[in-house]
Order: C-alpha cells, then structure tokens, then sequence
C-alpha cells in the first residue's frame, strides 16, 4: 500500500509562487507518517514549496486541513479523486466541521490520530473505508514523535518543531484550541519528549508549538526542568497567569527560554472580559507581568487583537504607542477572525453580524478582510487599522529603538535574529492583505463524495 501525505498552502495568486518567508516544517504529517506502519509506503508533498504530482500511483492520500487550508485541501482532494484515488481529511478544520469535510473527502477523522490510524488504513486497504473515525477520547502521546525523514529534501526554517503537549485549558472566546479540545490539556510523557529533544539540539533555535505550555503550571514546571540540562535554545507560547509565579519565570529563564508569545488581545478591560480573557488583569495586569518577564530578561512577541465591541479607531494609535513604549522584540496587530465551532462564531451568527456565512469557503473572500461587522467602525476601517499599526510598529526608526533594548540585545544571536526577523515581517506587511483562498489558477468544479453534508450525532 502506498500513502501520499499532503500539506496545502493557503492559497496561491494565479501565475505567482505561494509566499515563502516562514516555511517551517508542518507537524501533522511527520505524525500521520510515524503512526504508519512499516510496511506502507509513504510519500510527502508540501503544496508551498513543490508541485503535487497527481499522476503518481497511489491508493489513499491524508490532508490535514485548517479553516484557512479548506477551499485549496477540497481542490486537492477533487484532483486525486478525479484519478479515481480516495481522500481522507483530518485536522482542526475537519474536527470544527466534520459535516462539510465529509462532502469532499471520504473518511473524515475527527480529533487526534494517535488510538485510530492504523485503523483508517486497515479499512482504505480492504477497501471499506467509514465515513467518520472518531476516538471517544484523549490518546497517550508515547507515540507522538513525529517521523522527520520525510521532509529530507526540503528546504524549511532551521528552526526545530515540537510538541510537548495539546491543548488549553482557558475558555477563551475566539480560539480555536478551546473548542477542539474541550479545555483540556493532554501532555507527552517526559521521557519520550527529552528523547526527541535530543535529537534536534544541532538547531539553533527550538520552537515548544504548544498553544499554552502554561496552561498546566504543574506539569509545565516539570517540563522546564527537564529541559535545564539539555543545555538548549527555545521559544514558546504561553498565558499571562504564568508571568505572576516566581518560580515558573526562574525555571524559564534556567532553561535556556529565549522568548515566549503571550496574547495581550487587547488594553481594554472590558474588550478582554468580552473574550473570556478577564485573567490578563490578574495580579497588576500587564505591567507586573512585564516587570516580572523583564527581570528574567525573556524577549516578548505579543499579540493584540483588534475588533472587539469596545474598540474604537482611536484603539490602534493607542496600542501602538503601547508596544513602542514597551520595545516588545515583535508585535502581532491582528483583526479579530470568527473560526467555526467557536463560541465568538456562534455569538457573531445569532448577532447577525457575519458579512460572509462561510468566510473560508466564499469566492469573494479575500485574506485579511473582515468577515463580520464591528461594533465601532466599518470593517474596512478595521482592515485598513490593522495594517497602519504594522506599518508603523515596523517603521525602521522603531525597529532601531527597540533593537537597541537592553533585553532585545541581551544575546548576540538573538539580536542578529531580531533585526533579520523585524526586516521581513517589514518586508511583507501587506504582501498578504487579499491573498486567495485556494489557487487562483485552478478554474475546475469542486469534487463532491456527498451531495449532502453527513449528519453527525452531537459529541
């Protein structure tokens, strides 16, 4: 049996190559590949870097889809299947909206692979694929090393990837993690997650793709002390609550952290008590978290989200002139962005404020616009804040300022990075802005399985 693994691109304008700058190696298919037996044989192909030979032989193709991926994964899949080759999708996408998945795939997994892949291909080889694969609930993660020999010949990041837990325990309103996983976090053991770390300690930066490693303060701090003697380099993502334990920020700094994402969302109390993110005010709110990070000299890339009901055209200046102040060594000024299956979705739904029903799927979306209406501005305003904000937080005069930080300058590597990384997030402030979902070029009738989405019975 011969498996072909897929990662799609976003989209591609017609005639032009998918945009480039920050191609890291894609996770879930180094998983599906190490949860493949032996004996199938495994071929990959990365939609934004190569072209997929359709043509090739092959008797079942797997596609991890996410909402963003959806329209150029379904244009996918309609070519194997033209080929008469079926098709079976997983993925966040496919766990938020199974019933649409399943009209163009035929087999849909719903939530992690780990305890039901080697049954998907058992059934794809007798030729009885299910429509649906679902686990009834979290899988150990002693088999979650991912197969890296499958991106040889690839030209990624040299920056190491990996997982050392999944999930989020925080009910924050708009993510994505929240809903897929229930609020629960489920951890690798340490054993196997030490093992894999030592396999990657030739890169020179390490990034923890967790979406909270401190959503479990417990199992975070023991994570961090396994990390001390690797002697390592590594950044991550984490929530505000841990920047107010001592001895977490300590075991962050003794570890060899170089930096850590935290969403600050928004300035506004009330913006974040609206997203369920009333906790970034805890113990002093941002300006002890600060002064707590900035004693262990941990370098920060922030996030605001801007579209809240409390924002106004005057929020962007505002936030602005709040990373300047801070010198914050990057800053993501994002729109808010409705994802299916998550509360926001729901509450903008029955609010009537959706400007497109199925943003990822519309032929008239493009890739930064707003999909819903705010409350306090038009959503081109919105759009076209968001923008202004990084031209200005990327202008070269703040890009100097904050360069000559004394936490941003801390690490001679760092701060080679830094200038690096601040140039090409400079460089391509806009190049996205109205970006197509799905390749432009590709003019054929999507491939439906099924006419009618299946109804599935509520989890």
């Amino acid at each position: 049996m011969k498996l072909t693994l897929v990662h799609p691109t976003i989209g591609r304008k017609a005639g032009e190559k998918y945009i480039k700058t920050w191609q890291m190696e894609p996770l879930p298919p180094a998983l599906i590949a190490a949860l493949t037996p032996r004996e199938v044989e495994v071929a990959f192909y990365d939609d934004r870097m190569e072209d997929i030979p359709f043509d090739e032989a092959t008797d079942l193709v797997a596609i991890s889809v996410e909402t963003y991926t959806a329209k150029r994964a379904y244009q996918i899949a309609s070519e194997y299947r033209l080929r008469g080759v079926p098709v079976v999708m997983g993925g966040f996408h496919a766990t938020l909206c199974p019933e649409e998945v399943s009209q163009y795939a035929d087999a849909v997994v719903i939530g992690e692979a780990e305890n039901i892949w080697e049954q998907v291909l058992a059934d794809a080889q007798r030729g009885t694929l299910s429509a649906v694969y679902q686990d009834s609930g979290r899988p150990s993660m002693r088999r979650s090393t991912p197969d890296r020999s499958i991106y040889a010949g690839k030209r990624y990041l040299p920056i190491g990837l990996i997982e050392a837990a999944r999930g989020c325990q925080f009910p924050c309103e708009f993510c994505v993690i929240q809903t897929a996983y229930q609020r629960t976090q489920n951890w690798r053991p340490l054993d196997s997650l030490t093992a894999e770390l030592e396999t990657l300690r030739h890169k020179p930066l390490i990034f923890v793709v967790d979406d909270n490693i401190s959503s479990d303060m417990d199992h975070a701090k023991e994570f961090l002390r396994s990390l001390i003697p690797l002697n390592i380099r590594w950044v991550s993502q984490m929530s505000i609550n841990a920047a107010h334990d001592e001895e977490f920020l300590d075991l962050l700094a003794a570890s060899g952290c170089q930096g850590v994402l935290i969403g600050f969302e928004s300035l506004h109390p009330e913006n974040l008590r609206s997203m369920n993110k009333g906790f970034n005010l805890m113990k002093g709110g941002f300006e002890s978290a600060l002064a707590n990070l900035r004693r262990r000299r941990i370098r920060l890339y922030i996030t605001f989200v801007f579209g809240y009901d409390h924002d106004t055209p005057e929020s962007f200046a505002e936030t602005v002139a709040y990373a300047m102040a801070n010198k914050f060594y990057i800053v993501a000024f994002n729109h808010l962005t409705p994802f299916p299956g998550t509360p926001l979705y729901a509450r903008l739904e029955q609010e009537k404020r959706l400007l497109f029903r199925k943003w990822w799927l519309d032929e008239d979306y493009r890739y930064n616009m707003i999909p819903f209406q705010p409350a306090h501005m038009s959503p081109e305003q919105l759009q076209r804040g968001c923008l202004e904000s990084r031209q200005d937080y990327y202008s070269w005069a703040s890009i100097w300022r904050r360069g000559i930080d004394a936490v941003n300058a801390r690490d001679g590597r760092m701060w080679a990075a830094y200038f690096w990384i601040n140039y090409l997030i400079r460089k391509e402030v806009a190049q996205r802005d109205f970006y197509p979902l799905g390749d432009e070029a590709w003019r054929k009738d999507l491939i439906k399985v099924r006419q009618q989405p299946l109804i599935l019975p509520q989890s």
